[in-house]
């Protein structure tokens, strides 16, 4: 290792005497225990022994896998002794009272990506740590209230990207002691790099916009954009976040004409609200396409949103799309409005 810093030393002396920090830094804690077992777990995971485990659905009727839940349960163990009220988890319909006294809510993501465990793909635990009481959620911007988010990648090596909203920061998992240790406490995206990740099989499904925005990455040099692209996906929104705060570009998941997609397909309170945070934290940008994510407030605790992260310069171009479209005989791509593209 490059320092002897660990996630608790860190914790540690961000919090220093300050109460509300202190219990945010348990919090946390809590988070990155869940997260070391998790780790253990994926990395010798036999699939044959939950080939024949009965899969549910989640309150969106999305498929659980059985490490879904088993990663939901990791984490609602270890936050259930750390200064929460409320947990939101992707895998529970409702909130989950921990102690109403407490002040912060925890929002998560137990496991992204968790169609990837067959594939030995990158997977990963996202989540957002706000300051608010419960019957103020659907009234504020949650983005307000916002005061750490992170997210876990198991890939190659377990990392931590964590913010605690004085900038974004980077540890890896040593897994013989079950430590964090900090790697880089200024991650930032850089700007200027040319590259796109989108599921590019949806492209008959998308408002115009969005395919004039790809077209002309795709036709590189020759097209209007007047530089070559390279394109991305892995089908793992941490993967996706790691990467691009890593080498720069854009991720986008737009909304699209499919009933199930017409508000996009990610969730704001799980997905989009603590990636956004720690996007910009890192100096990038995040928006639906209308306007910045951390002003969307929540409707429900599974809202979805259509969402484009990355480098602040590639997000505008999408952006800049969005605005300069035709009317659409549609919803456009990522509101109500009808634009023409010139």
């Amino acid at each position: 290792m490059t320092t002897a810093v660990t996630l608790d030393l860190f914790l540690k002396s961000w919090s220093a005497d300050n109460d509300t920090k202190q219990d945010i830094a348990r919090i946390l804690q809590g988070v990155a225990k869940a997260g070391v077992k998790l780790s253990a777990l994926l990395s010798c995971y036999d699939r044959s022994a939950c080939r024949d485990s009965i899969a549910s659905h989640n309150a969106d009727g999305d498929l659980q896998k059985p490490m879904d839940l088993l990663a939901h349960d990791i984490f609602e163990e270890q936050l259930r002794m750390t200064p929460i009220s409320y947990l939101a988890s992707e895998e529970s319909h409702e909130l989950l009272e921990i102690d109403t006294g407490a002040a912060h809510i925890v929002a998560i993501d137990p496991l992204d990506g968790s169609s990837n465990i067959d594939t030995n793909m990158t997977i990963g635990s996202i989540f957002s740590v706000l300051q608010i009481d419960v019957d103020r959620i659907f009234t504020d911007r949650l983005g307000e209230h916002q005061k750490a988010a992170g997210f876990l990648v198991y890939g190659p090596q377990t990392v931590l990207v964590l913010s605690c909203g004085n900038g974004c920061r980077l540890f890896a998992l040593n897994p013989s002691e079950s430590v964090f240790y900090l790697l880089s406490d200024a991650l930032t995206i850089p700007p200027g790099q040319r590259e796109f990740a989108i599921n590019t099989s949806n492209y008959r499904f998308w408002d115009t916009s969005i395919r004039h925005f790809i077209d002309d990455c795709i036709s590189g040099e020759e097209g209007p954009l007047g530089v070559d692209f390279n394109m991305r996906w892995n089908a793992s929104l941490v993967a996706e976040a790691f990467r691009i705060l890593v080498r720069g570009g854009v991720f986008l998941y737009p909304a699209d004409s499919r009933a199930a997609y017409a508000n996009g397909r990610l969730r704001f309170l799980y997905e989009a609200l603590p990636l956004a945070f720690i996007i910009e934290q890192a100096g990038g940008m995040a928006s639906d396409g209308d306007q910045p994510i951390v002003n969307i407030k929540l409707d429900s605790l599974h809202q979805r949103v259509p969402f484009i992260f990355g480098s602040r310069d590639m997000v505008e171009d999408v952006v800049e799309y969005v605005f300069a479209g035709v009317e659409f005989a549609r919803p456009p791509l990522f509101g109500s409005r009808g634009l023409l593209r010139n």
